[in-house]
């Protein structure tokens, strides 16, 4: 039976928890057999006292769950260790700004790391549901915070952009339910499921909701297992999760002209994988012909790519030319090659999605290598 409850939790440990928008009411739960047997073994948990910020999640409250410890056991394994390394590996670019607007808005430290659990910090992480992103946003929770998706850009993709947004959120469900425990279980599983349980329950404590099995099981485990990983990473030296010295530094730069970041790359010597992780929105690699988005680029290569950027003599963007043959379409092109309509249309002043004429040339930008029939 141990073994069974120990490979049960590892594999509860592995698996991420993407974010919900799951708004429906909530019914009744049998209890989580974790749960129980995680109670039964509370008395063996050993605490460590942690460095604490005023606010901070980790508080003696949520170090006494039972959950809290095993998910501190089994981050604090070989293996466990082995992936909070790989994931922070991963948040090299991104954490730093991440915890200044943690910071900036005075929000719990712990926060940081939301993206731990919910995406291991993978920028591209989608999720069985259609959650995307290092914040796992749905499509239908996007709208509130200025964020995106076209053919070219999924700016839940956007570091930038998706932390302000899942923040702002936070802040929201904070300002809502007076408790940040319960504002991260409502970014979990919703925040009319979580008012709705509140008002039913008359309770606002999460740990009181975790004890009496009102929540869905998934946000029980919840932040338990933000705690535990935060609580892991923030004593590096104890648990030997690496840390770096510098600061990964970035700046904003305006675009003259649309560009492939890949051919950018191949200008200045800055490293495709690097652009493609700073702007992984860019669905295909190409910026959007929009005079207000603005490419992320490393401070180091600053002034090559800058200098780059202003040669009229170079050409970022690769294009193909399709002659127009008998039964041809700008949509059976767009098939072809691999991009919209939209996109055709965009290179193509005045052409006519109704009247092509035979022999005339369409301007494709090549995105993908077309499609061979």
């Amino acid at each position: 039976m141990i073994n069974v409850i120990f490979f049960f939790l590892f594999f509860c440990f592995t698996d991420l928890t993407w974010a919900s928008e799951d708004d429906r009411p909530q019914r009744q739960k049998a209890p989580d057999p974790v749960l129980l047997a995680a109670n039964a073994a509370l008395h063996t948990a050993h605490y460590i006292p942690p460095v604490r910020a005023e606010n901070s999640l980790i508080t003696d409250t949520a170090l006494e769950q039972a959950l809290t410890q095993r998910y501190i056991e089994q981050y604090a394994s070989a293996h466990g260790v082995a992936t909070l390394n790989a994931i922070l590996e991963r948040a090299r670019i991104y954490l730093p700004f991440i915890k200044d607007e943690v910071t900036r808005l005075k929000m719990p430290p712990e926060i940081a790391y939301l993206p731990v659990i919910e995406s291991g910090f993978l920028i591209t992480a989608r999720s069985k549901s259609g959650a995307v992103g290092l914040w796992q946003f749905m499509m239908n929770s996007i709208s509130p915070f200025n964020i995106r998706v076209t053919d070219l850009i999924d700016e839940r993709r956007d570091f930038v952009k998706s932390t302000k947004g899942a923040l702002l959120k936070l802040e929201e469900n904070y300002r809502t339910l007076g408790s940040w425990e319960l504002a991260l279980a409502a970014y979990n599983s919703g925040l009319g499921a979580v008012s709705r349980t509140v008002q039913r329950t008359g309770r606002n404590d999460y740990w009181e909701l975790v004890r009496r099995n009102d929540l869905r099981q998934e946000t029980v485990h919840f932040v338990p297992k933000l705690v535990a990983a935060a609580f892991i990473i923030s004593q590096p030296r104890r648990y030997g999760i690496n840390v770096w010295q510098e600061k990964f530094e970035w700046e904003t730069i305006e675009l003259p002209r649309q560009i492939s970041i890949d051919m950018l790359a191949e200008e200045t010597g800055v490293s495709k994988e690097l652009l493609r992780n700073l702007n992984a929105e860019l669905l295909h690699g190409i910026s959007p012909a929009d005079a207000n988005y603005r490419l992320k680029v490393p401070l180091s290569h600053l002034a090559e790519i800058k200098a780059v950027l202003e040669r009229d003599d170079l050409q970022l963007i690769r294009y193909l030319y399709h002659v127009v043959r008998h039964g041809d379409t700008v949509w059976s092109m767009s098939r072809t090659y691999n991009t919209s309509v939209n996109m055709i249309e965009q290179h193509n002043p005045g052409i006519s999605a109704r009247y092509l004429k035979i022999g005339e040339t369409v301007v494709i930008p090549a995105f993908k290598l077309p499609i061979l029939e």
